[in-house]
């Protein structure tokens, strides 16, 4: 039965890779009966009424079932998270690397000013926000020792799989840390999540990275101020002490986010 389960799911993700979701469909399905119903019943309400003339029929089928929101997730939380730890902190210069702009950044350019810089292009301008396209590869000399907050969020699982048009390097991670390093001040803070649970590259999605990894990774040149982490349910754990056990679990993760204060020694 499990080995069949496995099967449906993989072929699942098979039909997403080309923009088919078979629980969408379902829904829509589903979905399309109640709008069959009501567009029936509206009809008859409007009668010889002439107050709204119908236009073209626009169905929206999969969300009677539906939640009002997204309220879990990765980037709904670590986003939130951060966001209030910068409000709190009221940095100088907050230099973001590669965060979703229709979340995290924006929650910060609600209260002030954030620098973003990006592999790619952005063509979009908002007050409070500006954007470099820069390779973080290839680090900017003016850079150097330029801020004393950074961020990168869900980002640098992919750098050097090339997803992105980034180049292909297996130490693409590992030389993204480094240059955050160098551009952030001493006794700077970085904020920095990734995917958490046994280790492994995902190509050319994702690496997901191993707690102890991480652990052994970024106390050499930070220290850890705080550790948070969003289980595989969606579920949010804030400042959490270590473990030695729970950090050589994972925290019970198999794609979690591990989300990271850190302070630059």
């Amino acid at each position: 039965m499990g080995s069949l389960q496995q099967v449906f799911k993989r072929a699942k993700s098979a039909l997403k890779l080309f923009g088919l979701d078979p629980d969408q469909m379902k829904s829509s399905l589903t979905g399309l009966n109640f709008f069959l119903a009501d567009y029936k019943e509206l009809k008859r309400q409007k009668g010889n009424n002439s107050s709204f003339q119908f236009g073209k029929l626009y169905p929206v089928l999969n969300e009677r079932s539906s939640e009002s929101g997204t309220m879990g997730g990765h980037y709904f939380h670590q986003d939130l998270y951060v966001a209030r730890k910068i409000f709190a902190n009221k940095p100088v210069r907050h230099i973001d690397i590669g965060s979703r702009t229709d979340g995290f950044v924006a929650h910060v350019a609600s209260f002030r000013e954030i620098e973003i810089i990006d592999i790619r292009a952005q063509k979009g301008t908002v007050k409070n926000i500006s954007f470099r396209q820069a390779d973080l590869m290839q680090l900017p000399p003016d850079l150097i020792d330029s801020c004393d907050s950074i961020s990168s969020l869900h980002v640098i699982e992919h750098f050097g799989l090339g997803r992105y048009g980034d180049p292909i390097d297996y130490f693409g991670y590992k030389k993204a840390i480094q240059n955050i390093k160098t551009i952030l001040q001493q006794n700077g803070t970085f904020y920095f999540s990734v995917p958490i649970g046994p280790q492994r590259i995902e190509f050319n999605a994702q690496r997901v990275f191993s707690v102890r990894f991480l652990v052994d990774l970024l106390k050499v040149d930070f220290e850890i101020k705080s550790f948070s982490y969003i289980d595989d349910d969606g579920e949010f754990y804030e400042e959490i002490p270590f473990k030695e056990n729970q950090i050589n679990l994972n925290y019970g993760c198999y794609y979690g986010c591990g989300i990271f204060e850190l302070i630059k020694k």
